[in-house]
């Protein structure tokens, strides 16, 4: 059995991405940059000692019981004591599907895990190598770690998968653009001859954005100073919510509460949303008539038809009306 240092026992660190506005180059990191994508999906650490499979998300849970078919699977095809970092996703046909992965994550009975895992079966997508038998590679360059990491996926077979590689920066663009549809959101890119280093974030990470259109239904700060957009689209005849917006600038603050209008006394939505970008778990929204359409940048996240990241404001749409707006499915 490896002997490995503690923090390599688990719960593993894993190292960060920062997120970028612009794709670096082929020489924008050090090294050389190398381009991947950045799939849809809950981020792990995998230890496999003797025998024994471990799983940890990168705030130290522990996901073994959550994914018995992952586990079982690094237990049947990897035969080598080693520590990965890699990401869960789920598919549905042919994308990913967070709204499956997350379901997977919240039930805690063993008999509907149990049941959860042949019905969404979770693949496990590897990108980098932090130890191999008794070596700790982390100091070594992400070159290395990359070389050792494919000789030990060469044989391995669905749901276990190498994330692919390139230097090519046209070729990884490429690849965003065939992959968009499955719900691939962005690159990450590291440096060739960086070495892999817990909590730090030396990976930067660029998502890729489509602009589309939704409509104001609501605003945090005032009517006249709004903050931040919550913005909504039909589905039926009931107005829902899509996303937020990062804050708004002060030239969009004033820009757009010079056009908002108080909400009529039949607004579908609360007085509060529950969401993770408040403070709390409810954050106080100013209603407002669901008549200004606006055209933001998003990302491929989705959950449910709704965007789970921060959408940004590109401009007020004049010439759409909210029935311009493209409506989510019915069913």
């Amino acid at each position: 059995m490896a002997t490995w240092a503690a923090d390599l026992a688990g719960p593993v660190g894993l190292a960060l991405a920062r997120a970028v506005e612009q794709l670096p180059g082929e020489h924008g990191m050090p090294g050389g940059s190398r381009f991947e994508l950045k799939w849809d999906g809950f981020r792990v650490g995998a230890a496999c000692r003797a025998g024994e499979v471990r799983l940890w998300s990168r705030n130290g849970k522990d996901f073994t019981t959550k994914f018995p078919d992952i586990q079982a699977a690094l237990a049947g095809q990897v035969h080598t004591d080693c520590v990965l970092d890699g990401e869960l996703v789920v598919w549905t046909g042919e994308r990913m599907d967070f709204d499956a992965l997350q379901a997977r994550m919240v039930n805690t009975a063993a008999t509907v895990r149990r049941r959860l895992a042949p019905e969404q079966p979770a693949s496990l997508v590897v990108f980098d190598l932090l130890a191999v038998g008794d070596i700790d590679v982390r100091p070594m360059r992400w070159t290395a770690r990359r070389k050792r990491l494919e000789a030990l996926a060469e044989a391995w077979r669905p749901p276990l998968q190498l994330s692919p590689v390139t230097s090519d920066v046209a070729e990884a663009r490429e690849w965003l653009e065939a992959f968009k549809a499955s719900g691939v959101e962005g690159l990450v890119v590291k440096g060739a001859s960086t070495r892999y280093q817990p909590g730090r974030r030396e990976w930067v990470k660029w998502k890729s954005r489509d602009t589309v259109e939704a409509i104001i239904g609501a605003v945090t700060g005032t009517l006249r100073h709004p903050e931040i957009l919550v913005v909504g689209r039909y589905r039926g005849e009931e107005l829902e919510v899509v996303g937020r917006t990062v804050k708004l600038t002060e030239d969009q603050s004033a820009a757009i509460g010079k056009l908002l209008k108080p909400a009529a006394a039949r607004h579908p939505w609360p007085d509060q949303l529950s969401t993770h970008w408040g403070r709390g778990s409810k954050t106080p929204i100013v209603k407002v008539q669901p008549a200004i359409v606006v055209e933001v940048a998003a990302d491929a996240a989705l959950q449910a038809g709704h965007y789970r990241h921060p959408l940004r404001l590109i401009r007020y749409r004049p010439d759409l009306e909210p029935s311009d707006v493209e409506m989510l499915p019915t069913s």
